[in-house]
């Protein structure tokens, strides 16, 4: 098994409060992120974009390695992800996470080459998750 972590702050509450995400391996390191990251226009993440390139990734490399594993060994793969957040009620909810994939892979018939696409859609690790159960664990105090 592998674990990765990352890690978020948040100071002060609500609208007004200000956060920042790190992650293990670096390549995010207090990013800001906030209620103006996220619903409007300032710089920063938010966690749909973080979710968007997950899955964007994450596919994009189940993809990969069925393409490999069917001899295919030069190409070029590149996938948007668009993760929706809609109003639920007085929240909200991510409703769906679309994936646009543009492709440059010879040596395979169009019909395989969607049926593996299928199939790194519905089984690349963040797609599982974005089904999966989840847990939680809270500790308050210092």
């Amino acid at each position: 098994m592998i674990t990765r972590t990352a890690k978020a702050r948040y100071e002060g509450m609500g609208k007004a409060g200000k956060g920042w995400v790190s992650t293990q391996s670096g390549v995010l390191s207090e990013q800001r992120y906030g209620f103006g990251t996220r619903f409007e226009n300032e710089p920063g993440t938010n966690p749909e974009e973080l979710i968007a390139a997950a899955h964007a990734s994450c596919f994009t490399m189940a993809l990969s390695f069925a393409l490999a594993a069917r001899g295919i060994t030069d190409g070029v793969l590149e996938t948007t992800a668009r993760v929706k957040l809609e109003q639920d009620g007085e929240g909200f909810r991510v409703s769906r996470s679309d994936l646009v994939l543009s492709a440059k892979v010879d040596g395979i018939a169009d019909e395989e080459f969607r049926s593996l696409a299928e199939g790194a859609k519905a089984n690349c690790p963040i797609s599982k998750l974005l089904n999966a159960e989840m847990s939680l664990e809270v500790q308050v105090g210092d």
